[in-house]
């Protein structure tokens, strides 16, 4: 892989993304970013509390920016918040700068993986298959759109998934 080219991880909730960037940076070296924390610690709380307090057209705007301060930035893994592609601008803004690889998960296998998770406010009182298919299948063009890479993640290791896109790249 060119070592200059930063990684940006898409997909659904619960696809992978953050532990697929956290074994990326572990065991190729690569600088991690995790966009929900980030946004969460440049605004001083939880995502849930942003989207109840300003609004989730707020949150986007504040994805779009991260994304475009990262165009100096080389050999960074990027795990982006599940919404983070369905905008032109931040598909454009992550392919100026890397490779976009999606990550793909069956919604049985997302529901298995958030259906403790509470920090998720989309998904929060509608964690169930059918909520779920229904919501990726409204993302799925955009996912697949946006990529440059496409990975399944159902019943695989991060590590064998980290391996595969370093492979790929």
């Amino acid at each position: 892989m060119e070592s200059k080219k930063n990684i940006f991880l898409i997909g659904f909730m619960g696809a992978g993304k953050s532990t697929v960037a956290r074994c990326l940076h572990r065991r190729y070296g690569m600088e991690w970013l995790e966009m929900d924390r980030e946004i969460e610690r440049s605004e001083g709380m939880p995502i849930s509390e942003i989207f109840c307090q300003k609004g989730e057209e707020y949150f986007r705007e504040k994805e779009t920016e991260l994304l475009l301060s990262l165009e100096n930035k080389e050999h960074t893994v990027v795990s982006c918040g599940g919404g983070a592609p369905l905008r032109a601008c931040n598909v454009e803004a992550m392919k100026k700068s890397g490779v976009v690889v999606f990550l793909t998960a069956r919604p049985e296998t997302i529901l298995e993986r958030v259906k403790d998770s509470h920090d998720r406010p989309l998904l929060e009182g509608h964690k169930d298959v059918e909520y779920i298919s229904a919501l990726l299948s409204g993302r799925i063009e955009k996912y697949e759109a946006a990529a440059d890479v496409l990975t399944a993640t159902d019943g695989r290791s991060a590590e064998e998934i980290a391996e595969e896109i370093y492979r790929l790249l």
